[in-house]
């Protein structure tokens, strides 16, 4: 669940024990703190040229798109790139937390090295969604909530009722609550697909990209459909945690 306008309700946990130590899931969390921390130990000049270099544009994707034999590799090269950068603590931390929450059962059921071009490819679809609903666009898009949004997908269709351990505010006490991961997930995709559809009709951007998440969160759910009987088997084999 990638951070964004409207979340009430903060994954921490889920009752979901994994077969083996989901060692590329801590790779990309690792890879996406050290690139983070590189970010901000650069002056404001060169963090903005390391934006503009690396992150996603929908217009420089949609013109890739359009001739493809003709787009500079670079822009290839941004649809991947721009998911290992972010905007500021919040955004990394958030991220990140729900990475580590949901990803290591995905990689459980893909293994690892098809994990990483699951979660990979959910970013790169992430960013070419987010490029074709909202059209041209020169601000650069940043961030891994495409490709985590992927994971939520496939997390949501293998595991719907495993139970997800939630901070929930109330006024200003948090509330620790398990709730099936079918409401949790199923209530963040809602709220993504409302205020994508508000997008549509804003005239000054949110700053979201809430076509990303939707983008990336259906293609996760379409990547994992041929490893749903891998995870349904897993689930059926005893295993024993000391």
């Amino acid at each position: 669940m990638p951070v964004n306008k409207g979340d009430d309700m903060i994954p921490i946990s889920d009752a979901n024990p994994t077969r083996r130590l989901p060692l590329m899931n801590l790779t990309l969390i690792a890879v996406n703190v050290a690139v983070f921390l590189y970010e901000v130990s650069l002056p404001a000049p060169q963090l903005d040229r390391l934006i503009a270099t690396w992150g996603m544009t929908s217009t420089g994707t949609l013109v890739a798109l359009a001739n493809p034999a003709h787009a500079p590799i670079a822009v290839w090269e941004t649809l991947i790139t721009s998911q290992f950068l972010h905007a500021g603590w919040a955004h990394i931390l958030g991220n990140m937390l729900f990475l580590w929450v949901f990803g290591d059962n995905i990689e459980d059921v893909l293994g690892h090295f098809a994990y990483l071009v699951f979660y990979l490819l959910s970013g790169i679809a992430a960013g070419i969604a987010q490029a074709v609903v909202l059209g041209p666009s020169l601000v650069p898009s940043i961030g891994a909530s495409g490709a985590i949004a992927g994971v939520l997908g496939a997390y949501l269709l293998l595991y719907p009722w495993a139970r997800i351990g939630v901070l929930v505010p109330l006024f200003i006490i948090f509330w620790t609550i398990n709730i099936p991961a079918i409401f949790v997930i199923g209530w963040w995709f809602i709220q993504q697909f409302l205020y994508g559809i508000a997008a549509l009709t804003q005239t000054a951007a949110s700053g979201i990209a809430f076509w990303a998440h939707i983008g990336g969160f259906i293609t996760g759910m379409v990547l994992i459909l041929p490893f749903a009987g891998r995870a349904h088997r897993s689930r059926r084999t005893p295993v024993y945690y000391a």
